[in-house]
């Protein structure tokens, strides 16, 4: 059986594990108009907002279908192969603001994807300090136990026992090595106020006071990366530090292995296991530095194994780029 299918550009079908929402346009249509957003210019990993107006030839939905057809159809047959149980993607051009969603009502548990709302949380307190205090605070390395020893991708380098950090060092190991010793010694040291705030301002539920493991959605990840590259949140020093530091990430399999090697990826992974119903769960969100047209990418997915899963983000990341890849040429020769 088929997971999806599409019968009007205006309705949204619900299969057995996956669902689909798509949007032409940043902002809803009036009158057959659309909005555009209007930036300060790419600054290496950012590209602040200004403001948003009215514009025109921008892309509809119409234009967009064949595109998200092409993922749906790989997922259709993911599905049948039972290389996964549950996948939902996310894609957003990051200065125009088209995008669509397949399965976004589908939750999946965050697990390491955590990382980037603590990171954010700790960079605004820096911002609202006015300098470097908190980022320069050394913390002790004086955990019972070892947070990574459950890890199926685990962090190729580690904290040593007894050695002081700086809170700047171990956000930078919590992201580029995804190290979960790091992020808990960082959730002893953030204002647990400013950390709901993040949560509480991009009207997402926050994890502190969630009862269920499953509640985080491809969509509502996307919103912590969306405001990163606007620099909306935090400064854009801040912003650009943050993207930086995603795009060191040493986890080179999922979204960065669907794209070339020179196309700078800046993402974050997760993974979960439950032994309890012998599942996995893999996700990886990133923002893709196609040159000239920047995109971003969330992938969350359910299934048995996660070499299976890998694949199925890799091969989404493929098309997705292939695709963009093959617009941006038509366009420059159609200029011509």
């Amino acid at each position: 059986m088929k997971w999806l299918k599409i019968i009007l550009p205006a309705t949204l079908a619900v299969g057995i594990v996956v669902g689909f929402t798509a949007r032409g346009t940043l902002l809803k249509k009036e009158d057959n108009c659309a909005f555009i957003e209007r930036r300060e210019g790419l600054c290496k990993h950012v590209n602040p907002l200004l403001e948003c107006d009215i514009a025109q030839d921008v892309l509809t939905n119409q234009e967009l279908r064949p595109f998200k057809e092409k993922i749906e159809t790989y997922l259709n047959s993911c599905m049948d192969k039972r290389w996964a149980s549950s996948v939902s993607v996310y894609f957003r051009d990051m200065d125009d603001g088209l995008s669509f969603s397949i399965g976004d009502t589908e939750k999946f548990v965050p697990a390491s994807l955590r990382k980037l709302p603590l990171m954010i949380a700790l960079l605004k307190t820096a911002d609202k300090g006015g300098g470097n205090n908190l980022l320069d605070r050394s913390v002790k390395f004086d955990l019972a136990r070892d947070y990574n020893a459950d890890q199926n991708v685990k962090p190729s380098q580690t904290l040593c026992p007894g050695h002081e950090y700086s809170v700047r060092e171990l956000i930078r190991r919590m992201i580029v090595y995804s190290d979960n010793n790091a992020f808990t010694l960082l959730t002893k040291v953030v204002d647990p106020g400013e950390f709901d705030k993040v949560y509480r301002t991009l009207r997402i539920q926050n994890p502190r006071v969630r009862t269920d493991d499953d509640f985080l959605s491809v969509q509502t990840y996307a919103s912590f990366l969306r405001v990163l590259y606007n620099a909306t949140y935090l400064g854009k020093d801040s912003s650009e530090w943050a993207l930086e530091t995603l795009s060191r990430s040493e986890f080179k399999s999922g979204i960065v292995e669907g794209v070339p090697p020179k196309v700078e990826v800046a993402h974050k992974f997760g993974e979960h296991s439950d032994s309890r119903e012998g599942t996995v769960q893999l996700h990886d969100c990133g923002i893709v530095y196609y040159p000239g047209r920047p995109y971003l990418l969330c992938v969350m997915s359910k299934g048995a194994k996660f070499e299976f899963l890998d694949d199925v983000i890799v091969e989404v990341s493929r098309r997705v780029f292939a695709e963009v890849d093959k617009q941006q040429r038509e366009k420059k020769n159609g200029e011509h």
